[in-house]
């Protein structure tokens, strides 16, 4: 099937009817009358093969291959917005453009709220929103940088495709300021007898990997979806959680915590911005690559975690 074959125009169709489930509600959608888009209805129906639709009642309900289409479809749609919408030159004062970019909590409390202020100083037309990585991540990257502008991950999880580098960071331990079992320094005991906070599932850092060469077994017995909730689950408890740093040091004093070095060395984090090729020579993107760039030489040079 060649693409120049196909009218692309179906492919919104699709997506309205998909999402709408209902030929009248999606052609007032993306501006059809009822026959128009029963007319496309009909023709992806003959394309596929498939009714995709089908009638239960009042309502409609999709088939297997329309509920599969569903997602495919919706993410086909974003990534042509974003090819038709790039831009040759890019004025960040005078140009609106919203930009999205999949990231930890940790990492948007870290940098930013540091890139953020810049885009505030710099680009009033500039809209940014975060979106927290989701635990598919490693599996569906090429559907994620897709559709988005970039993800903030470290390295580790995902290869070949094009980064910036962004800051650097390591990894300490965080345990309840009134802990008495634990002393002024951790032992590889403690690590394997108090009871654990974890991000998510346990194996989901690198962090949890490098413990378990080392012959550490973390014992979870809470987990979390964001790195912040770990510093606060251990407060009042003999819980021992494992985050980043620049975190840990931000949330010291609020979430009543004690910092501790690791008993034994970890490679630290290297994180990046990473991005779909189709990106790299956008004029809007760009700019942002260049500001996010600018903005991690700002906080190496006054910070000692470099």
């Amino acid at each position: 099937m060649h693409l120049a074959s196909l009218d692309l125009n179906l492919l919104v169709a699709l997506r309205a009817l998909l999402e709408e489930r209902n030929v009248t509600r999606a052609g007032q959608r993306i501006g059809l009358s009822q026959p128009a888009m029963s007319g496309a209805l009909a023709r992806l129906r003959r394309h596929f093969d498939d009714e995709l639709l089908f009638r239960t009642g009042n309502n409609y309900e999709l088939t297997a291959l329309g509920q599969a289409l569903l997602d495919r479809t919706a993410r086909a749609c974003d990534m042509a917005e974003r090819v038709f919408s790039s831009q040759a030159e890019f004025d960040p004062v005078q140009d609106g453009h919203e930009f999205k970019i999949i990231a930890s909590d940790y990492a948007v409390t870290v940098f930013g709220t540091e890139l953020t202020r810049i885009l505030h100083a710099e680009a009033p037309g500039v809209r940014l929103h975060f979106e927290l990585t989701p635990a598919t991540v490693t599996e569906e990257t090429a559907a994620l940088l897709s559709t988005t502008d970039g993800m903030l991950l470290p390295h580790g999880f995902i290869s070949g495709y094009p980064a910036v580098e962004v800051f650097q960071d390591r990894w300490v331990f965080v345990v309840s300021r009134d802990n008495a079992e634990v002393g002024d320094a951790l032992t590889p005991d403690d690590l394997n007898r108090l009871p654990w906070v974890t991000y998510r599932r346990l194996y989901d850092t690198t962090s949890t990997r490098q413990l378990s060469m080392l012959g550490i077994e973390p014992r979870s017995e809470v987990s979390a979806d964001t790195f912040q909730a770990l510093c606060f689950l251990v407060a009042g408890t003999r819980r021992i959680a494992l985050v980043q740093a620049r975190l840990a040091e931000r949330l010291r004093e609020t979430a009543g915590i004690r910092v501790m070095e690791p008993p034994h060395g970890m490679v630290p984090l290297h994180e990046a911005l990473w991005w779909h090729p189709v990106h790299t020579h956008d004029a809007a993107h760009m700019w942002l690559r260049e500001t996010i760039a600018r903005v991690a030489k700002r906080m190496a040079e006054r910070s000692p975690e470099g």
